[in-house]
Formats: C-alpha cells, sequence, structure tokens
C-alpha cells in the first residue's frame, strides 16, 4: 500500500480490499476542486449530467435520458418528504444571538434542534425566534437541544411563516426565491426533512411522463432527512461511528409494489439514499415490511442489500457516510474510478449537482 499526503491529509492509493478489513475514514476521502460544487441549480431540471456506473463500465449521460436506462416493469421508488423551513434566527434572554437548525419535531409542540450561540443555552431557559414567537429549551440532548414551541400553534405552521430554508452548509449563499421550488421535489408533500431528497431534484412532469409512457412504475415512501446528514464522521475507526435517527414510513402499497415487480422481473430503483435507507431499513429476508419506524443503518462496504437492484443518487462529500453508502452498493473500486472520472469530466457535485445511476455490484 503507498500513500501520499496533500493538503494536510492522507489520501489512499490502494484499490479497496478483496476481503474484509478495517475500513477508515482515509478511505472515502477524495481532492475536489471547489469549483465543481454546485451553487446554483440548472435552469431545467433535467438538463443535469447522468453518470452511469455499472462495475467497470463507466459511460455519459443526460438526466433526461434516464427512460433510456429503464424498461417496463421497473419500479422506481421515491421519498416524497417535504424540506421545512428549519432554519431560525434569533436571541436569548441575555441578549446574545442564536441560530436554530430543527433536526426534527419529537412531539406535538417539540423538536430536537441545532443552536448555534457564544454559549449553549441553559435548560429552563428561553429563546425568542424570529421576532415572533418564543421557545423554551427543555434539555440538551447529546449535540442537540430539546425545545417547546407555543401551546396551540401548529409546530409545522409557525416553521412555514418565520424559518428560512436550510440550504447544504456548502452552497456559500443565501436562499433565493427560486430555492423555494428548486430545494423541493416537485411531488414532495410530507413535511417533516431538513435537507432535500436530492436525487428526485432532476425529475420534471415530463420525464414521469415519458417513463410512465415506458411502463415504468412509481412507488413512495417518506423518510425525513435530519440535519445529522451534513455532520461529520469524527472517529477514524468506522466501526465506532453512530449514525443520526431518521424517521421513515414504508406504506403498505410500496411493500406491495416492490413484491409484485419482483415477481414479474422488474427492477426495484431507489431514487435517492434516502429511499435505499429506508428499503432497507424496512427489508427482511421474505420481502420489504410495511410500517414506520425509525433508522440508524449505517452502510459500509461489506453490507449485504435485500431491496434495489439500481440506485439513483447525486455526488456525496468526501469522507461522508453518503459515500460509504454508495461504496458499498456500486462497489468501492467502481465508485472510486466513478469519481474520477466525474472529476475530470466537469460534473457538478453535491446537492444541486449532476447525478449517477449505480448498478449492484455487491462485493468484500
Amino acid at each position: 500500500m503507498t500513500r501520499r499526503e496533500r493538503g494536510g491529509r492522507i489520501i489512499p492509493d490502494r484499490p479497496f480490499p478483496n476481503k474484509p478489513m478495517p475500513l477508515t475514514l482515509a478511505d472515502f476521502d477524495y481532492l475536489l476542486p471547489p469549483e465543481r460544487i454546485a451553487q446554483f441549480p440548472l435552469a431545467e431540471r433535467t438538463a443535469s449530467r447522468l453518470l452511469l456506473a455499472d462495475g467497470a463500465r463507466l459511460a455519459d449521460s443526460r438526466f433526461a435520458e434516464l427512460p433510456d436506462l429503464l424498461r417496463a416493469g421497473d419500479l422506481l421508488v421515491f421519498n416524497d418528504t417535504r424540506v421545512l423551513h428549519a432554519r431560525l434566527g434569533g436571541v436569548k434572554e441575555s441578549g446574545g444571538r442564536v441560530e436554530v437548525l430543527i433536526e426534527r419535531q419529537v412531539g406535538r409542540r417539540e423538536a430536537l434542534a441545532q443552536v448555534r450561540a457564544s454559549h449553549a443555552p441553559r435548560p429552563g431557559s428561553r429563546l425568542r425566534l424570529a421576532e415572533a414567537f418564543d421557545v423554551e429549551v427543555v434539555a440538551r440532548d447529546g449535540e442537540f437541544h430539546l425545545l417547546r414551541f407555543p401551546a396551540g400553534d401548529d409546530l409545522v405552521a409557525l416553521l412555514e411563516r418565520h424559518g428560512t430554508l436550510p440550504l447544504p452548509p456548502y452552497i456559500q449563499r443565501a436562499p433565493l426565491d427560486t430555492d423555494e421550488a428548486r430545494y423541493q421535489t416537485i411531488y414532495a408533500r410530507e413535511h417533516g426533512s431538513v435537507a432535500a431528497p436530492t436525487a428526485g431534484l432532476h425529475f420534471d412532469e415530463g420525464l414521469l411522463d415519458a417513463l410512465r409512457t415506458r411502463g415504468v412504475e412509481f412507488a413512495w415512501i417518506t423518510l425525513h432527512v435530519g440535519a445529522g446528514t451534513f455532520q461529520p464522521v469524527r472517529v477514524d475507526d468506522l466501526a465506532q461511528h453512530r449514525m443520526h435517527r431518521e424517521r421513515y414510513h414504508v406504506p403498505a402499497e410500496t411493500a406491495g409494489a416492490v413484491a409484485a415487480a419482483r415477481a414479474r422481473g422488474g427492477r426495484i430503483i431507489a431514487v435517492g439514499t434516502t429511499s435505499l435507507r429506508a428499503l432497507e431499513a424496512a427489508a427482511r429476508e421474505d420481502g420489504i415490511v410495511a410500517g414506520s419506524g425509525e433508522t440508524e443503518l449505517f452502510i459500509l462496504p461489506g453490507f449485504r442489500f435485500r431491496s434495489a437492484h439500481c440506485l439513483i443518487t447525486n455526488f456525496h462529500l468526501p469522507r461522508s457516510t453518503l459515500l460509504m453508502l454508495v461504496s458499498a452498493f456500486g462497489g468501492a473500486d467502481s465508485i472510486r474510478r466513478a469519481y474520477r472520472h466525474a472529476i475530470a469530466a466537469g460534473y457538478r457535485f453535491f446537492s444541486y449537482g449532476d447525478a449517477m445511476f449505480l448498478v449492484r455490484h455487491d462485493e468484500i
């Protein structure tokens, strides 16, 4: 094994192993020129590029050509979560400024949130948010605070009226009016996420109609993406990492649609890592089980997938759990080759960037 050091980070040159061995953060690192990070969406959703990665095979395409990769009887599984206006500015009782990012609602009036402040607020204190309403700091829960919102007001309605759209931290600008539509999928309906399921951002009504005409079927899950999706992995030994929890729901109709697609020989294509996480959380040896729950599933190379045959996904951050997931799904060496190709070929990265179509290759 040889390694070289760049920019203060150790970048692995070796290929991924053919047998199990301890994985470290450095195994999922890569260098990305800052100009490859998409700061704005393209004028049309389907104008993004699409990289097919099928083992050693790589092929450049356009997202508008997705129907050419699918066939009648295939099933696309979409995440219908909707991004909340989850970011709020405010002040503590002392007058110090705070910034609140809702992680998830945990009760009718309560939510877990990240609270940025010069000094963390104490349990029992109150925060004035958006110059409009007060919340009580109930308790500290790890890196989050449990906040209690006013009685008589719907929590989601308060956020939608007074909060702002929480664009990811690597989009280095304030939200614009255009982000209100473009940082939501066209089928978003279930409020609860603090980040968009970005693979779905490439679909528009025309593309959905073209897929229906081809005989592709659709199904829906809900997984509410938490703020933890942007939290860095802080341990080098990945066996010590603990995933954040995310709520999901798999309807009975979706479990039935998956079973029917398998029975007719169709493929299950997860639209986004969030759809795949929900499907795998609900997967059993005999199929997908309908229901709701929370998942903290951490997927690394060596994971045995039981749900999807293919995955549509955007490009993910270095050293992120999402990069680890796609490496497990598409084959770690294949993903490394694909990312090198994408960087060299000028693909756009992350939430407003281009996409990949991954064919599952089990390895390790």
